[in-house]
Formats: C-alpha cells, sequence, structure tokens
C-alpha cells in the first residue's frame, strides 16, 4: 500500500513538472511577439492621437491589450489557482471616438495593462521559460555523457563542465541529474512565480479595492431597498385590490346562502355580482404576477418579451434582438423591467411618435439601446425613472447612458456583463 502511494505520488509530481515545463515553454514563445506588437501599437496609436489618427486606433488598440492581460488572468487561475483581481470603469459604448479615448487612457487598469507590457517581455519571458529549462536541459547533459562530447572535437561545456574525456562525461551526468532533481521539487513553483509577477503589475491598488467596495456595497443597499420597496407594493396591491375582492366576495356568498330560498332574484343579482368580483380578483392577481416576472419572459427569455412590451406601447416601436442564448433570470428580469420603465418614459414625456429598441450580446455585454424621435431632455437625477434604472443595473455592474440633446433624439443605452447559455 505504501508503495502503490509513493508511486502514484512521484506519476502526480511528474506530470505536474512536465505540464508546467510545457506550459511555460508555450507562454515564453507566445509572449514576446505578442508583448512587442501591442507595447509598439500602443505607444504609435497613442503618439497619433494629436493629429485625429490615434482616436480611431487607441481604443481598438487597448482593447486588444485588455484582452490579453484578461488572457493571462484567466490562465493564472486555470493553471495555478493565482487570482488576479481586476477593476476596469465602465465605458458607455455610445461615447464618441475622443471621450472613449482618454476614457480608456485615464483607467488606471488600462494604464496597468500597458505597463504590463514591457515587464512581460523581460522578467515575464525569463520566468516563464525557466522551467522548461530547468527541466529539459538535463536531458542535454545526459546526451553529453552519453557520447555527445566525442562528436564535436573539443571541449563540449555542459553549463561549467568542460566536457572532454570519461571524468568530466560522468560529471555532466551527475550535474544533469542534480538538476532535473531540482526541476520535479521547482518547476511547478516557477510558473506560480511567474504569475504572481503577473499579478503583482496587474492587481489594482488597495484604493481602488476600497473603490470597488464602496460601489458594491452601495449597490447592495440600493437592491434591498428596491425589493423592500417592491414588496411593500405588492402587499399594498395585494391588500387594496384582490384581498378586497375576494372579501367582497365571501359577504356576498354569505348573503346569498340566506337569500336563495326567500329572494331567489336578489340572490341572482349577487351571484352574478361575485362572479364579477371573482374575475376582477383574478384579473388583478394575473397583473400582480406579470409585474413580478412576466410569464412570456420566464417562457419565451428577453428578447420576446421586450416585443411583447413593444405591443402594448402606444407608439409604433421596431424591436431588433440578436441574442444567441439566454442570460440568467435576474438579469433578463433587471434588462426587462428597465427596457419596461425606459419605453414608459418615452411614452409619456418624449412627444416622440416613434421608437426603435435594439438588444444584443457582445464582448460578454448584454447591450440594449432605446431610441426615440422625441423633444429630447432627458437625464439621470434624483425622482427620475432613468435613476431608479441606474440602480437596477448596477445591481449586476450594469451602466446606464443617455444621450438626450434639446430637440432631440434621445438614446438610452443600457450594459450589463453576462454570460449567455
Amino acid at each position: 500500500m505504501m508503495t502503490d502511494t509513493s508511486s502514484d505520488d512521484f506519476r502526480t509530481r511528474a506530470r505536474s513538472t512536465v505540464l508546467a515545463a510545457v506550459r511555460g515553454l508555450t507562454l515564453a514563445v507566445a509572449v514576446l511577439p505578442c508583448g512587442v506588437a501591442f507595447l509598439v501599437l500602443t505607444l504609435v496609436s497613442v503618439a497619433l492621437v494629436p493629429v485625429g489618427v490615434g482616436l480611431v486606433t487607441t481604443p481598438a488598440v487597448l482593447t486588444g491589450v485588455q484582452a490579453l492581460a484578461d488572457a493571462r488572468r484567466k490562465l493564472a487561475a486555470e493553471w495555478c489557482g493565482v487570482r488576479i483581481p481586476v477593476v476596469y470603469r465602465p465605458l458607455p459604448s455610445s461615447a464618441n471616438p475622443w471621450t472613449r479615448t482618454f476614457a480608456l487612457l485615464r483607467d488606471p487598469q488600462v494604464r496597468r495593462d500597458v505597463l504590463w507590457l514591457p515587464v512581460d517581455m523581460t522578467a515575464g519571458f525569463v520566468t516563464a521559460l525557466l522551467p522548461a529549462l530547468l527541466l529539459f536541459y538535463p536531458f542535454e547533459g545526459f546526451a553529453v555523457a552519453a557520447g555527445l562530447w566525442r562528436v564535436t572535437g573539443g571541449p563540449y561545456w555542459y553549463l561549467f563542465v568542460p566536457v572532454d574525456g570519461p571524468l568530466t562525461a560522468l560529471a555532466a551526468a551527475v550535474l544533469a541529474a542534480l538538476l532535473l532533481v531540482l526541476a520535479f521539487r521547482y518547476t511547478p513553483r516557477l510558473m506560480r512565480l511567474h504569475f504572481r509577477l503577473t499579478r503583482a503589475v496587474l492587481s489594482p491598488g488597495d484604493s481602488e479595492l476600497a473603490e470597488r467596495v464602496r460601489v458594491l456595497t452601495e449597490t447592495r443597499r440600493e437592491a434591498v431597498d428596491t425589493s423592500a420597496a417592491e414588496l411593500r407594493r405588492i402587499e399594498r396591491d395585494l391588500h387594496d385590490g384582490a384581498q378586497a375582492r375576494l372579501v367582497a366576495m365571501g359577504m356576498d356568498l354569505g348573503t346569498i346562502e340566506m337569500l336563495v330560498e326567500r329572494d331567489p332574484a336578489q340572490a341572482k343579482r349577487l351571484l352574478a355580482q361575485a362572479r364579477r368580483n371573482s374575475a376582477e380578483a383574478l384579473e388583478e392577481l394575473r397583473d400582480l404576477v406579470r409585474g413580478i416576472h412576466p410569464p412570456v419572459l420566464a417562457e419565451r427569455g428577453l428578447g420576446d418579451a421586450v416585443r411583447a412590451l413593444a405591443l402594448r406601447l402606444p407608439l409604433p416601436t421596431e424591436v431588433t434582438v440578436e441574442l444567441p442564448g439566454r442570460a440568467d433570470a435576474p438579469v433578463e428580469s433587471a434588462a426587462y423591467f428597465a427596457v419596461s420603465e425606459v419605453l414608459t418614459n418615452a411614452a409619456k414625456h418624449s412627444g416622440a411618435d416613434r421608437v426603435w429598441v435594439d438588444v444584443h450580446h457582445a464582448d460578454g455585454l448584454l447591450r440594449i439601446t432605446v431610441t426615440d424621435n422625441g423633444k429630447g431632455g432627458a437625464a439621470v437625477g434624483a425622482g427620475s425613472g432613468l435613476a431608479g434604472v441606474e440602480r437596477r443595473l448596477g445591481t449586476f455592474d450594469g451602466v446606464l447612458a443617455v444621450s438626450s440633446p434639446a430637440g432631440g433624439p434621445t438614446l438610452v443605452t443600457m450594459e450589463i456583463p453576462c454570460a449567455l447559455s
């Protein structure tokens, strides 16, 4: 039993060593060209900002740098369990090129990504290559000891050993064996060292994490307040609507029992009234359930639910949906009610005669735009419906952007980070 356990441990150790070396070699091969290319593109693109070309190229280049950094964060978590926190500032897609470029350049996380490029090309390249060198270099020593030194016609330097005879060949073999032992012991640790170096450069500072915690705490508090207000609304609607009608219906049925033999005509009138009360109570309960979670949203998804909203709107509304899958139920619910609020505002206050809704998913974001050709002037502020939409989206790290100049048109953009199933 002890022998089997030792054998399993050895195989596990050998597998992790070889895996770390191969992964390190793969990273080393990819690090240098990618790092040099993105660093040169970033420097050139930023240098061209004053002449206007950089306004177009810089967002695309920096987005590529973010994608490269995100890929390294993902590998760090999957390969070595090294978690690298990330805090990018939200950036509305409706921002003009000038605003978008300088918002990216002012983002501390984006600046850390760019600073990471030269570090990854130098120290990162070395720490990625070390596991492969430590594992594969001993095999050269074994080859030298087996007779490779005879082929060269002179001393063959293996590390610091000049191999030119049987004794020095034996010394090279011993040195290679020692290096192989070190590789089995330290190769996985060297791979983790590479990702810890990456984390040291890419991780946000304490102040940014504190700000992130503050924002999350605030959105959580707002979500709790919103949920409590919604519960109070449901209780009030039940008390004032369906419950009152059901109580009245019960009283009518009690009266009918007493009148059914003495005054059949009056009993029939009360039965008809009770039937109307039951129908109205059922309709109010359906409306209440629809307000909590619409059946069409649960059954057919966000796209069809938004189309159903558009059909009930008193304005001609064109809906475009491009969703290859479905988001999580809470995200769909938040997006649905956000769209509902925006469409309601457009119908009541915009003075528009047409509305366009676009729903699609790209780059890990559920993006919804609602455009109307009304008089404009919409703004996110205390007491406005859009402020409630912003709080609702904030619960899911979503953002709301409003462009509504005087005279219109009004463009409302909502983005929620999510994956589709």
